[in-house]
């Protein structure tokens, strides 16, 4: 059975610069039971409600600016799957949880990023649901619960954000070796919490953590973890480390 998975994506440079979490990402992708189709949950997609994106073929949207212009070439042109988006809508309302579908948003940069390095070949249907972000983590722990059974189905499911990320923060001559105390001690609390399986502690990190508002002064990019959380078991570290002085990277694995 597939994990649910956690990952870092970064800046959208990671797909042509990969540093050492394109590699692990490759890696993991290479190691995983092939999966029939993926489904991202990506700080980049806020929402009031619920929603999931059900169009055949969308676009790969470059949602971001100032970036080299080789950047706004690259595509992941993965399908998408009605059919299976219909399916998880139903879900997730056996569940308890109102969504409605959205057929014409493009594929944002924290979906095709981590698709175009775990999969390059974009021959996997790459669908995505959307982050109600005022909802807070409980709720998409909800969300991941309700659709954990894809797992069994053949469905890769990932939360796609960072473990930090406060871009205001970051040192941008730093080199891999350079990490900020503050974002390595937030770090550190969040996995002895996840490997301990303390929900109720990760649930009110924001009161609990060490730099919490410091490393997440907004939640979007720590909120797909609950996700992940939500549809996997126990939590496996796949690789760990920090871009920029304070951008951690890490991916983790939930089975």
């Amino acid at each position: 059975m597939l994990p649910s998975l956690f990952i870092s994506h970064g800046s959208p440079m990671l797909v042509l610069e990969p540093g050492a979490s394109g590699p692990a990402l490759r890696a993991l992708g290479a190691r995983l039971e092939r999966p029939r189709a993926i489904l991202v949950q990506s700080a980049h997609w806020e929402s009031t409600e619920l929603l999931v994106g059900s169009a055949a073929r969308p676009a790969t949207w470059h949602d971001f600016h100032g970036f080299p212009a080789e950047l706004y070439q690259v595509q992941y042109p993965a399908a998408g799957d009605p059919q299976l988006a219909a399916d998880i809508s139903a879900r997730l309302r056996s569940h308890g949880l109102d969504n409605q579908l959205d057929g014409q948003r493009p594929r944002d940069h924290g979906a095709w990023v981590p698709g175009a390095l775990l999969y390059p070949a974009a021959d996997i249907p790459l669908l995505q649901i959307s982050l109600p972000t005022r909802r807070g983590a409980a709720f998409q722990q909800r969300v991941g619960q309700a659709l954990a059974g894809l797992r069994q189905e053949g469905v890769l499911l990932i939360g796609s954000g960072s473990i930090t990320h406060n871009l205001g923060q970051l040192e941008w001559h730093a080199g891999p070796e350079q990490i900020a105390p503050w974002a390595q001690s937030f770090r550190d609390w969040m996995v002895a919490r996840l490997a301990a399986g303390d929900a109720q502690a990760l649930l009110d990190y924001r009161a609990q953590a060490p730099f919490a508002v410091r490393s997440h002064p907004t939640e979007e990019h720590l909120l797909p973890l609950f996700f992940a959380m939500g549809a996997g078991g126990a939590v496996t570290v796949e690789h760990s480390g920090f871009s920029l002085g304070a951008l951690g990277m890490d991916i983790y694995s939930f089975a």
